[in-house]
């Protein structure tokens, strides 16, 4: 049976989507155009993210560091491919309490220029690199539209920025955050994810390339997940990022940047969830095991909590819902929210030293013993993180094509959209053709050497890529 209150999935995937997101409590809209509020569920899935992240990065040897939230004009002016991506999008200071600022402010929309302007303080010479740091905070980005988690005016994110003495240990970095999203990608968020190189087009302002993870939706339409970029020494040579190297000779520094966001929570939504409401991976649920007594009966509440005090002595996340409502309203308001696993205690199981579970991906229903609990609940989690994963790229793999004409992509596109891989010559012109395409833009540079005996799918001269093409949020 579906949720009432979320539109069907087939019948309107945008109104499905922000239905799934109201009725799960993640956010709800504020006074604030263009920004929501994040409700208890939905921070607590960021704060999940956030936590298994932050240890990826600490064990890769990053630390935590905070910069202000404002940005001098003259200081984000001084990179001038950075400026120019970004001005459509920055929001203004130009007053301080009751006094016009002589120099008006930025609200960070990316903090490349502060990070970049506190090593040309602190790094003297090489042994000061390489300096690996990351920052979570909040940025504001002037979007025209809005939608929760994939577009606000304010978004939380976290961005890593470092400096290196050499070009090869910065491109190392620049691959190996890419890496480290990936496997958070697949192994936590359940979600197949494609990874490669950004058109000069679609690369990050003021970047010499950025590296690029892409997620397809349900739908077909691709999500922009998490970017890694390589800036070698532009950024280095306009803020004097210089160091004395080991042959006692000044040099400019290597630098990276990398981030991801809470559309990171958009691509879980759209990626996992059904017309009941949210599916999240076991890996990444904030609560992974509810336990509803169906009576508020004596006997049926304390091998809850025996249960409970079991699951949690194990490492799972686990809750009792004591709330007074009935029992089909319990169960209703897991699946909604997402809840990897319940566990029904009856008067009947009891009777015979059972209790049933229920997961959330597939509804399946299993009655066990008593004393199986923890082995089942084990094995049904780990069963059903790999199934979701599966599931996912399962449509990964049948919404993927090979197209050589443009009548073969707009049959695609307007049919049954998803990743159409297809032979490029390096010509923008023919990048710009493609949009023409219900906004079709290149994803990622496919890293092979099959293109070299083929045509450009739209000018039909020689090829110098093969790339992936998709519709994107």
């Amino acid at each position: 049976m579906k949720n009432d209150t979320i539109t069907l999935r087939s019948d309107d995937f945008a109104k499905w989507y922000t239905d799934v997101v109201r009725a799960s409590h993640l956010t709800d809209y504020s006074s604030v155009k263009g920004c929501t509020i994040f409700e208890p569920n939905g921070y607590a899935l960021w704060e999940k993210m956030q936590s298994v992240l932050d240890d990826m990065f600490k064990r890769t040897g990053h630390q935590n560091v905070y910069m202000p939230v404002f940005i001098p004009e003259n200081l984000l002016k001084k990179e001038g491919e950075l400026i120019s991506g970004f001005a459509p999008e920055c929001a203004w200071i130009t007053q301080g309490g009751n006094e016009e600022l002589e120099e008006r402010f930025a609200f960070r929309p990316t903090s490349e220029t502060l990070f970049s302007d506190y090593f040309s303080k602190t790094v003297k010479t090489y042994r000061d690199l390489p300096k690996l740091y990351n920052q979570w905070c909040n940025v504001v980005r002037w979007e025209k539209e809005t939608r929760p988690f994939l577009r606000s005016r304010e978004f939380l994110w976290q961005e890593g920025h470092t400096v290196h003495s050499n070009q090869s240990e910065a491109e190392a970095e620049t691959h190996r955050m890419l890496d480290v999203y990936k496997e958070f990608f697949e192994n936590y968020l359940a979600i197949p994810v494609i990874t490669g190189k950004k058109t000069e087009k679609e690369k990050f302002a003021g970047a010499e390339y950025t590296l690029t993870v892409e997620a397809l939706m349900q739908n077909g339409v691709s999500l922009q997940s998490a970017t890694s970029h390589y800036f070698g020494q532009k950024f280095s040579k306009v803020y004097d990022i210089k160091f004395v190297n080991k042959d006692n000779q000044f040099d400019y520094c290597y630098q990276t940047s990398w981030g991801s966001t809470t559309r990171m929570i958009g691509a879980l939504i759209m990626v996992h969830s059904d017309d009941r409401g949210l599916v999240l991976p076991p890996k990444i649920a904030p609560k992974q095991v509810v336990i509803i007594p169906i009576k508020n009966d004596e006997k049926l509440v304390s091998i809850s909590e025996h249960i409970k005090d079991s699951l949690q002595e194990k490492g799972f996340s686990t809750y009792i819902d004591y709330s007074d409502k009935s029992a089909g309203f319990k169960f209703a308001e897991a699946e909604v929210n997402g809840i990897p696993l319940r566990i029904e205690v009856g008067p009947r199981d009891l009777d015979n030293n059972e209790v049933t579970i229920v997961r959330r991906d597939n509804l399946e229903k299993q009655v066990i013993k008593l004393n199986d609990v923890i082995n089942v609940v084990t094995q049904q989690l780990d069963k059903m993180q790999s199934d979701m994963f599966n599931k996912a790229l399962n449509n990964l793999k049948e919404r993927t094509y090979e197209a050589t004409s443009l009548d073969e992509v707009k049959d695609i596109m307007n049919n049954k959209p998803g990743f159409v891989n297809a032979h490029w010559c390096g010509n923008e012109e023919c990048e710009l053709k493609m949009k023409e395409i219900k906004g079709t833009k290149s994803r990622c540079i496919i890293e092979t050497k099959d293109y070299e005996h083929e045509k450009c799918i739209v000018c039909n001269k020689k090829a110098k890529h093969k790339v992936v093409w998709g519709i994107q949020y």
